[in-house]
C-alpha cells in the first residue's frame, strides 16, 4: 500500500506539546485534583499524580503546545526537495501562521496528511 503513495501528495505535520505548568505543584488544587482523577487509569497504582505530571503534555487540557511543523515533498526537475517550516512561541498563536500562505501550497492539490 505505500509504495503506491505519491511522496508529494503526503502533508507531514508534528506537534509538540509540554505540560501546561512545570511541575505538578505549580497547578491549582483544581487542577491537581482533574489531574488525579484523569490520569489515575494510566498511572494505576505505579506513580503518584506528582511523578506521572510529566506526561501531562499528552492531555489537552493540561498540555500547551511549544512547536508545530510542517513538511512536504517537491519535485524541482528530476530532484525531489522536501520542504519544512516550524512555528513556535506566540507565532503558533498570531496570525502569521494563518497568514503565512504555508498551507495553500501554490499547488492547490488535496494532501494526505501523516501526523
Amino acid at each position: 500500500m505505500i509504495s503506491k503513495l505519491n511522496l508529494e501528495n503526503i502533508l507531514f505535520l508534528d506537534i509538540e506539546t509540554v505540560p501546561e505548568t512545570e511541575s505538578f505543584s505549580d497547578l491549582n488544587k483544581d487542577k491537581q485534583e482533574l489531574w488525579e482523577a484523569k490520569s489515575k487509569y494510566q498511572r494505576k497504582d505505579e506513580f503518584t499524580p506528582e511523578e506521572f505530571y510529566d506526561r501531562a503534555g499528552i492531555w489537552a487540557e493540561f498540555g500547551k503546545i511549544i512547536c508545530i511543523s510542517v513538511g512536504y515533498f517537491k519535485m524541482n526537475g528530476d530532484v525531489r526537495t522536501y520542504r519544512v517550516t516550524s512555528f513556535h512561541g506566540d507565532e503558533i498563536y498570531s496570525e502569521r501562521l494563518q497568514k503565512s500562505g504555508y498551507f495553500t501550497l501554490q499547488s492547490k492539490q488535496a494532501f494526505i496528511v501523516c501526523a
